[in-house]
């Protein structure tokens, strides 16, 4: 087993159960839908959080594969992977009670949750940028983390804060149509190991 390999063992067991949260989650409410109103701001959130962990994912695979092993990695990793599992357990309420409406725990949880995820890129960001400097395009590199971080702050962060519908589901909806995009974009016949995809750090 490379340190890589031990590494990412461990970091996608944490991100693993992020999503399983989500999953469980998703699933109670569905099981409880004939006495709970589920909304649509709870799946939007859901399926926001889910597309991030993913790609947060892929990222942590093009940004430290090549990263020599160290105890300082192996904490970073368990910070930021910690870090998407509370923000994934919060999507969903962790007990539904008949008559409950998820819209009323979407308002009380969303604004720390997107928070939490706006922390996790900020890490990982900060984290992948630690691995270029030095190299001969670490500046293009940088830029292009900065355009892509910069992208995903101005629309989830106000997504966060905001108490109006609309302006969420148009934000959210934004990230999440850019998210769906790069999943159908088509990989480069060929990469170099150590080359980061900024697109998949946000």
């Amino acid at each position: 087993m490379s340190a890589f390999e031990f590494f990412f063992s461990f970091y996608g067991l944490v991100l693993g159960l992020s999503v399983a949260v989500i999953a469980t989650g998703l699933a109670t409410s569905i099981q409880h839908r004939k006495t709970i109103r589920i909304g649509w701001l709870t799946l939007l959130l859901a399926l926001f959080v889910g597309l991030d962990i993913a790609t947060f994912w892929d990222a942590a695979w093009h940004t430290f594969r090549d990263a020599p092993f160290s105890y300082g990695m192996l904490v970073i990793g368990l910070v930021i992977a910690l870090v998407y599992f509370i923000a994934a357990s919060l999507v969903f309420p962790h007990a539904i009670t008949d008559g409950q409406d998820l819209d009323d725990h979407f308002w009380a949880n969303k604004k720390i949750v997107l928070l939490l995820t706006t922390a996790a890129n900020i890490m990982v960001v900060a984290a992948s940028l630690a691995q270029v400097t030095g190299r001969p395009d670490s500046m293009a590199i940088v830029l292009t983390y900065a355009a892509s971080l910069t992208l995903y702050v101005a629309l989830i962060v106000p997504a966060a804060l905001t108490r109006h519908r609309r302006l969420f589901a148009a934000l959210i909806g934004i990230h999440v149509l850019i998210y769906l995009v790069i999943a159908c974009l088509p990989a480069p016949p060929s990469r170099p190991p150590s080359a980061p995809q900024a697109a998949a750090s946000s």
